[in-house]
C-alpha cells in the first residue's frame, strides 16, 4: 500500500467531510476516518503527531485547545509546531523530520474547542530547530495538489507564507464562530433554529472596529436569515436583550416568512447564554442600537 496514495485518499476524504460538516470537524469523524483498500485509516489518535498503521510516516499533526504544547504562529507567518516531548530523536519527531526530507504533505488539525478540529491540508514541514524543540510548518493553498507537485510546493517560500497567513486568518474567524455557537448551544438566539450548518456567529461590533474583538460577549449566534437582517439593520437587540424590528418592516405586508420570521419576534427576548461572562455586552448592544436607530427610515 503506497503511503503517497493513502495521503491523496485522505485529502479527497477530507474534502467530502468539509463539504458535509464545514471546516471544523468532530473528533468522532476524524477518529473513524475512511477505508482504503479494505483498511480503516483514522486521522487522529491521542498522539499529536499521528501515523496510522497503513503509513510509514506521520499523516497528521494536531494542536489541542488548552493542550500541553505551545504551538503558535511566528512573526514570519509560519506555524511553530512543538516536538513530541523533549527528545529530538523520539520516533514521532524523527518521523516528521523524515516527512520534511521527503517533502510529504500532512494534515494539520487545529483544536478550537474540545472535540472539534479545523482541518487544514496540505501542510509541509519546512524547518527543524532541535534547540527550540520545534518544527516549522507551512500551508499550501491547493487542496487538489498531485503527488508530482509536492516537492515544488514545499520549497515555494513566498507562496507558502502567504497561504499560511490565510490559514491563520481562517482559524481566527472560525474560532470566533465555534466559541459563540458553543455558548449558545448551537441555537439561533432569535428563532431557536438548531441546525449548526445554518448558523453564524454575528459580530455586535464589527471586527473592523477596534472594539470588535472576537470574544463571545461581542457575538450572537444567529441563523442565516437573522444574521443578514441584523447586519442590514432590519433587526436589532437592545441592551435588555429584546428583539427590535425596524418600523417599516413591521408595517409591511408580504407573506408568512416576513410575518413569522421577523415581525412576530418584535419585543421578544433573545435566548442568551446562562453564563454571565458569555452574555452579550449591554454596552456593545447599546452602541449597535444607536447605529440601528440612525439608519432606520
Amino acid at each position: 500500500m503506497s503511503d503517497q496514495q493513502v495521503r491523496l485518499a485522505a485529502f479527497a476524504w477530507l474534502d467530502q467531510q468539509v463539504a458535509r460538516h464545514g471546516d471544523v470537524l468532530p473528533w468522532s469523524v476524524l477518529h473513524q476516518g475512511f477505508t482504503y483498500e479494505g483498511v480503516r485509516v483514522p486521522l487522529v489518535s491521542q498522539q499529536g503527531i499521528f501515523k496510522p498503521k497503513v503509513c510509514t510516516l506521520p499523516l497528521s499533526i494536531r494542536t489541542s485547545p488548552g493542550g500541553p504544547y505551545a504551538d503558535s504562529f511566528a512573526a514570519d507567518g509560519l506555524l511553530q509546531y512543538q516536538y513530541r516531548g523533549t527528545d529530538p530523536n523520539h520516533r514521532e519527531n524523527v518521523g516528521l523530520r523524515e516527512a520534511m526530507r521527503l517533502s510529504l504533505p500532512l494534515v494539520f488539525l487545529y483544536g478550537h474547542m474540545p472535540g472539534r478540529y479545523h482541518a487544514v491540508w496540505p501542510v509541509f514541514v519546512v524547518g527543524d530547530d532541535p534547540g527550540a524543540l520545534t518544527f516549522t510548518v507551512a500551508a499550501h493553498h491547493d487542496r487538489q495538489m498531485t503527488e508530482g507537485a509536492w516537492t515544488a510546493a514545499s520549497t515555494q517560500v513566498a507562496e507558502r507564507r502567504y497561504a499560511t497567513v490565510e490559514v491563520r486568518q481562517r482559524l481566527h474567524q472560525q474560532g470566533f464562530r465555534e466559541r459563540v455557537l458553543g455558548a449558545y448551544k448551537d441555537s439561533c438566539a432569535m428563532c431557536r433554529l438548531k441546525h449548526r450548518e445554518l448558523l453564524d456567529a454575528a459580530h455586535i461590533i464589527a471586527d473592523t472596529d477596534p472594539l470588535g474583538e472576537p470574544v463571545v460577549p461581542n457575538g450572537l449566534a444567529l441563523c442565516k436569515l437573522h444574521h443578514a437582517a441584523f447586519d442590514r439593520h432590519i433587526v436589532a437587540v437592545d441592551p435588555d436583550y429584546r428583539i427590535i424590528i425596524r418600523a417599516d418592516i413591521l408595517e409591511e405586508v408580504d407573506g408568512p416568512m416576513l410575518k413569522h420570521g421577523l415581525q412576530e419576534l418584535h419585543g421578544h427576548r433573545i435566548q442568551a447564554p446562562k453564563r454571565a461572562d458569555w452574555k452579550p455586552s449591554r454596552d456593545f448592544l447599546a452602541m449597535r442600537m444607536e447605529a440601528f436607530l440612525a439608519g432606520s427610515p
